[in-house]
This record gives structure tokens, C-alpha cells and sequence, in this order.
């Protein structure tokens, strides 16, 4: 079985918006490109920081004095690394300002269970200064007396070193009453001071953090302590090392010191702890080295910073602004990210390893670094917050064939973040202003082309009544235009034209019909007759009485096509008047018995006059019509009934038979021209008769249709004219369904 599908596509102004949003893949293209574009920038300005990190190296390669400057080897030596600071450091027993250098992990000496007389241990540098921050356990805070003249009957601090000329330094920083650290070179024997003035070089402040109740100059109960101090590297000398050692002093009054906790060497080594700091001469090397932006760190072997030069820029309240107004191009960008890592978990594909997208528990500045010093140079991206990424190359320094170090510049991508940004930015409000351009322009070439169309339609469409009759024969609007909608409006018009005239043709076909066919009737009627009366015996001929049926046969017929053809016409020239349709009806019914001997004719009329302005000429004429076919089809033995009744404005006429019903597929098409439903055997009906009664009954306002009887034993014609003296009451017939034959 074969479908039909009834469908229609959409129309031409959604075709056109549709091709307009189309062009959205511009602005998908124009941000690939970008990104592409930032690919190439971020890998030409790591290509430029790997040859950067090359440069400097080449500076270090071969130079192992620079990084071997200490005076002994490590491994004699427990390290005790001071970290750079980078703020300003004020000495107030807190380590907040310690900046990066706070993060680092204390170093433990003592127990390990964090009892009392341990203490956490942590080294900074700045300025040619060393900066001490100490965590100590002591369960009983005593301070100096300042009646005795021995230091060591209170809680202190005692620092062993090498001087600058290599002779054994001590000094003891002595727990003052104010919660101040004071320094004093002490003899031998750790007691008394070598000098009696305080080493003013030294400075420093204890702060308790956890009091209990703090006595007078005795001190109180405490249970740790913080210590933050500071001595000056000259102090110390070219070789760097020394030793801490906490002594402490519970007893107030006895103040016997009960034990002492130091930074001890590594087992069987007699050596004080070393300080390993950066390399000034490397510093130095670098310090001219650097540029905006940018920032160079020269790393050891044992991943120990020996210089660092520069820093990075940090974002300013403009490209926070920026920031801001991009918002949407960031949003965009996050999604073309997402659908980027969405194609590569559907392809199962890995990220490209330079693009800084690795593992989030990675670090990536050790994993160049790692790198680097493996002797392999490398240049990665490293994101360190949500609006700032950094690129990092490394490259190796060597020394007879021995990796001795690395080189690491860092630099943010923002200037090309911020042109990405801008470029976007530009790309985006340029496409949509000309995306809103073209689809304006779109719709409003669509509704224009709609609005041709329709009028075209609609033109062509008024040229033709409902009846199907040409009302003229051409078009006015688009002759004149260029494109095919002209082309369309002309070919339109050409056929309206020869339709027109085709249709001229027709209607004056009748006329002419008539014209010549009236003549040889009106002699053959004349023979006929003459032969009659010439021979008086063959009257009785059933030959002449045929002649003389299909002689007046011809005729009727002419005068049909006649009337159907001038009807209009001569119905325009007609002259109303106001009758009683009631008193019409019943004397035309009255006639009709006279007229058709052997039918039988029934009339109801209304109780209220019907009053109508009509021509009755033309009324009767219609009811000729209606008579005729109700006669045509009519079952024998059963009366034709005519029916008058008012309801409303209206008055209609039923003019029904007893005979075949209709099927409803015949009844809309009863009342037109050249129809009719007779059959095989009446071929010379042309179907004129009920379409005549349709064109009256329209010339006076009314209408015409047909219905089955509602037991579908015959079929009513009902014809409905506007009354004049309008009245309230009555119902139409009804039925179930409607027909007749013309």
C-alpha cells in the first residue's frame, strides 16, 4: 500500500532565518583560529624563554666553583637551609609575614614527641641578615634576674659559630622580663658575659602562646613559646655554620638549669650545623639579567635556589577590569575547553603534554626542575590560579659532561591572554553586529518576498469567483518586475487572458447557436407544417409527430443555453417590486396541476405574509425549474410538496419530491453549470436548469441548496430569500444529509 504524505516544508521566511543562523559558524571558525593563534604565541614565547634558560646556562657551564663556594662538603654537615624572604620582616614572635618561607616544615630537635626543652626550628634570609623562628616546649618560663650577673640561671638561647677571622664564637640570647631577646658574647664556661655591654647586632622578641599567669620578674607557668630573632651574616663568617642550643631553667628560685636541647650534628661528626644559603656571585652574575616579567632562578643539584632575579607581573586593576568585561569571551572560552576534553574522552585520546593540563597533584616547576636536571632542557605550562598561567623553561647547566645545576625562567602568558582576549572580544562584537545586519536584512528581504507572493496570490486568486467564472482577464501587480516573481506575474496574466478570452468565446457560443440554429428550425418547422396541410391524410403520420418533437426538442434546448448565457445580463435590467411570496406560491401551485396532468401537487404556506422584493417574472421562471426536476424525479404515485415558511429574516422555499436520494459527494456540485446526474440515458440534459435557479436566487440575495429527506426517501431543494417586513419564528427543514440531481 502506497502512502501519501500530506506535507508541506516550512516557509520562505523561515528557510531565509534559518540560512541566516547559519552563518553562526563564523564566529565558531574566527575562535578557532584564535586559539589556534594563541597556541603558536604561547609556543613561540616558550621556544623564547627554553633559548632565554639556554643563554643564561651557558653563563654557568664549566663554573662548578660557583656552586661548590662552600668550605666543606654536605655530607659532613647537617643543613640547616635558610629560605629567601621576600617581605619585610618584623620581629614580633609571628611567622605570618614570613611569606612563602611560613610554608616551609619546621625542623624538630629534641625528643621527638614534642616534650619539654624541644623546640621547631625555622631559617630565613634577607639583606644580608639571617632570620631565626623558634617553636619551644618549656612547661616553666623563667626569666633573667637582673640582680645576678650570671647568665645561665634562666631560660636562654646559646649560639656557637666560627667567627669571620676563625675563631670559636658564643653568644647567649638571654629571656629578658619585656619578652625581649638580648645578645652576649659569652667566656668559656657559658656564665658570664666577655663583655659587659649587650651585642646590639642581635636583635629579638619571645612572645608565649600559652599563658597560664605570667609572675614578675620570676616569670610564670607557660607551655610553649615562640622565638624570632635575627643576626647578621657577617657575624658568622665566610664558612657559614653553627649551632642552637636551648637551655632550660624550671626552677625560679634554684635556678639549676635541668637540660638542654641543640641542634646536634649527624652521628659521629664533631661539626656545627651548616647554613646553606644563596651564592651571592651567582646573584650577581644574574642580577642584569633579568626583565619585566619575567623571573630567572639558578637551582643547584640538590634543587637548592642559589640566585633568584625578577618576578613575575601580577594582574592590575585594569586587566581586572578586563577581566570583567570579558566575561563572555572567558565563558566561551570555557566551553570551547569543555567540548575540546569532551572530543578527547569520546576519542580516548590523551592532552597534548605541553598544553600545562596534567595531573593537579603534579607541581610543575619540580617536575622542570626534575627534568632540567635529568639533562634534558624543557619549556611547560603551569597555571597557578584561575587568571594567571605561567610558562616554565629550564635548561641545564653542565660541567664535564656532569649536570650541575639548571636555569629556570618563568613568565606569565598574560599579555597573550589579554590579546586573545581583546582579539575575541573584537571578533565577537563584529560578528554579531554583522550577523544582526545579514538577519535583519534577511527578514526584511523575506517579508518583502513574502509580500509580493501573497498580493500575487491573492490577485490571482480575486480573478476567479467562487463559481469558477474569470472576472478579468489579467494581472497589475509585479508586470513590470525584473526577477522571476515578474516572470510568474506575466506568464499569470497571459493566461488569464486567453482564458478570458476563451471563456468570451463560450458565452457567446449560445447566442450565435441560437441565431443559426433558429433558422433551419424555423424552415424545417415551416415544411413540416406545409406538409401537413398539403396532405391532410398524413397528420396521423407518427413520422411528423416525431419530426415535430425533435424540431421543438432543438428548440427548447437553444433557448436554454440562451437563457444560461444572457441571464445574468438580463437580470442586471430587471426591476424589483415587493410581492406577497406566499400568494404567489399558491397560485403558481395551482397552475401546476394544469400543466402536468398526471402529478400531484401539495402546498403549505406560511400563517404570517412573506413579503420579498424580487422580480416574479424571474421567481417563477425559477420555480419552473425547480418544478420540472422535482417532476423529472419523482416516484410515481406520490405528490410533489411545496412548502412556504418564515424564520427570522429569511424565507425559504421547499420544493421536495419522493424519489432517489443523493450520495453527499453529488450535492455541491448539483447547482452548477453543464451538471448533471441523470445518467447515460438523458444525454440531452446539459445540467442547466438548477444552475439558472442558483443565479436567481443570488441576483435576489438568497441561496440555493438541496437536501436528502431525513427518512432518505426523496430530496428537498430549498431555496432562501431576505425577507423585507423581517419576523421571528419558524425552523428550516432538516435533514440528514443533502442531494439532487440537476
Amino acid at each position: 500500500m502506497r502512502l501519501k504524505l500530506n506535507f508541506r516544508g516550512p516557509r520562505l521566511g523561515t528557510k531565509l532565518a534559518l540560512m541566516g543562523l547559519a552563518l553562526l559558524v563564523v564566529p565558531w571558525f574566527s575562535y578557532l583560529q584564535l586559539v589556534e593563534m594563541e597556541r603558536l604565541l604561547i609556543q613561540g614565547q616558550s621556544q623564547a624563554q627554553l633559548l632565554t634558560a639556554e643563554g643564561i646556562s651557558t653563563l654557568f657551564n664549566g663554573r662548578e666553583d660557583l656552586f661548590n663556594d662552600l668550605p666543606v662538603t654536605l655530607e659532613d654537615f647537617e643543613a640547616l637551609y635558610a629560605e629567601p624572604l621576600e617581605n619585610t620582616i618584623r620581629l614580633d614572635g609571628d611567622a605570618e609575614d614570613w611569606g612563602k618561607a611560613s610554608a616551609q616544615e619546621y625542623l624538630a630537635f629534641g625528643s621527638g614527641d614534642w616534650q619539654d626543652s624541644d623546640f621547631r626550628l625555622l631559617l630565613g634570609e634577607r639583606s644580608d641578615y639571617l632570620y631565626v623562628h623558634m617553636h619551644i616546649k618549656d612547661e616553666q618560663l623563667v626569666y633573667r634576674d637582673p640582680d645576678f650577673l650570671r647568665l645561665d640561671n634562666a631560660d636562654h638561647i646559646r649560639l656557637n659559630y666560627i667567627g669571620a677571622g676563625g675563631e670559636d664564637g658564643r653568644m647567649s640570647l638571654v629571656f629578658g622580663a619585656t619578652n625581649v631577646l638580648t645578645g652576649f658574647a659569652m667566656d668559656e664556661q657559658w656564665r658570664y658575659a666577655a663583655t659587659g655591654d649587650a651585642d646590639n647586632r642581635v636583635q629579638g622578641v619571645l612572645r608565649p602562646l600559652t599563658v597560664a599567669g605570667v609572675g614578675a620578674a620570676d616569670g610564670g607557668p607557660s607551655q610553649e613559646v615562640a622565638l624570632e630573632f635575627r643576626i647578621p651574616l657577617s657575624l658568622l663568617g665566610s664558612r657559614q655554620y653553627f649551632g642552637l642550643t636551648f637551655v632550660d631553667v624550671d626552677d625560679p628560685l634554684q635556678r639549676q638549669v635541668v637540660r638542654s636541647t641543640q641542634t646536634l650534628p649527624k652521628e659521629a661528626n664533631q661539626n656545627f650545623n651548616l647554613v646553606v644559603l644563596r651564592t651571592p656571585e651567582v646573584r650577581n652574575i644574574v642580577q642584569g639579567l633579568g626583565y619585566s616579567g619575567a623571573k630567572i632562578l639558578v637551582i643547584d643539584s640538590l634543587q637548592r635556589v642559589r640566585a633568584e632575579v625578577g618576578a613575575t607581573r601580577k594582574p592590575t586593576s585594569e586587566d581586572e577590569s578586563g577581566l570583567q568585561f570579558g566575561m563572555v569571551t572567558r565563558q566561551l572560552t570555557v566551553a570551547g575547553d569543555f567540548i575540546g576534553s569532551l572530543s578527547q574522552q569520546l576519542l580516548n585520546t590523551d592532552p597534548d603534554p605541553d598544553n600545562g593540563q596534567t595531573e593537579a597533584s603534579v607541581n610543575q616547576r619540580e617536575r622542570a626542575v626534575e627534568v632540567s636536571l635529568a639533562g634534558d632542557p624543557i619549556a611547560l605550562r603551569n597555571p597557578v590560579s584561575t587568571n594567571e598561567e605561567l610558562i616554565l623553561a629550564a635548561h641545564p647547566i653542565v660541567s664535564a659532561d656532569q649536570v650541575i645545576g639548571t636555569v629556570v625562567v618563568e613568565q606569565n602568558i598574560d599579555d597573550i591572554l589579554r590579546f586573545q582576549r581583546t582579539a575575541l572580544e573584537q571578533v565577537l562584537l563584529l560578528t554579531l553586529l554583522s550577523l544582526l545586519a545579514i538577519f535583519l536584512a534577511l527578514i526584511a528581504f523575506a517579508g518583502r518576498l513574502a509580500w509580493r507572493i501573497r498580493n500575487l496570490r491573492q490577485e490571482a486568486s480575486s480573478a476567479i469567483d467562487a463559481r469558477g467564472r474569470l472576472r478579468r482577464g489579467g494581472l497589475l501587480n509585479e508586470m513590470n518586475a525584473g526577477d522571476e516573481i515578474g516572470d510568474l506575474a506575466r506568464s499569470v496574466s497571459n493566461m488569464l487572458e486567453k482564458l478570458k478570452q476563451h471563456n468570451g468565446f463560450l458565452e457567446n457560443m449560445p447566442r450565435t447557436l441560437r441565431h443559426e440554429i433558429n433558422n433551419p428550425l424555423n424552415t424545417l418547422s415551416t415544411s413540416l407544417q406545409n406538409l401537413a396541410e398539403e396532405h391532410p391524410g398524413i397528420d396521423s403520420s407518427k413520422y411528423l409527430e416525431s419530426a415535430k418533437r425533435g424540431v421543438h426538442r432543438i428548440g427548447s434546448i437553444v433557448q436554454n443555453l440562451a437563457d444560461a448565457a444572457n441571464l445574468e445580463e438580463a437580470l442586471e435590467a430587471e426591476e424589483l417590486e415587493e410581492i406577497d411570496l406566499n400568494e404567489l406560491l399558491a397560485s403558481y401551485v395551482a397552475n401546476c396541476g394544469a400543466s402536468h396532468n398526471k402529478v400531484s401537487f401539495e402546498y403549505s404556506g406560511s400563517n404570517n405574509p412573506a413579503i420579498v422584493l424580487v422580480s416574479d417574472f424571474r421567481i417563477e421562471q425559477m420555480l419552473d425549474k425547480l418544478v420540472d426536476n422535482a417532476v423529472d424525479f419523482h416516484r410515481s404515485d406520490t405528490p410533489i410538496r411545496v412548502h412556504l415558511e418564515c424564520f427570522g429574516d429569511i424565507v425559504q422555499i421547499a420544493v421536495a419530491n419522493r424519489g432517489p436520494a443523493l450520495p453527499e459527494a453529488k450535492l455541491l456540485s448539483i447547482f452548477d453549470s453543464m451538471v448533471s446526474h441523470r445518467g447515460p440515458d438523458n444525454r440531452l440534459h446539459f445540467g442547466l436548469g438548477l444552475h439558472v435557479v442558483r443565479i436567481i436566487a443570488e441576483h435576489h440575495g438568497g441561496t440555493a441548496m438541496a437536501v436528502n429527506l431525513e427518512d432518505r426517501s426523496g430530496v428537498a431543494l430549498l431555496i432562501r430569500l431576505p425577507l423585507v417586513n423581517p419576523i421571528l419564528g419558524g425552523s428550516p427543514i432538516r435533514a440528514e444529509s443533502r442531494g439532487n440531481a440537476g
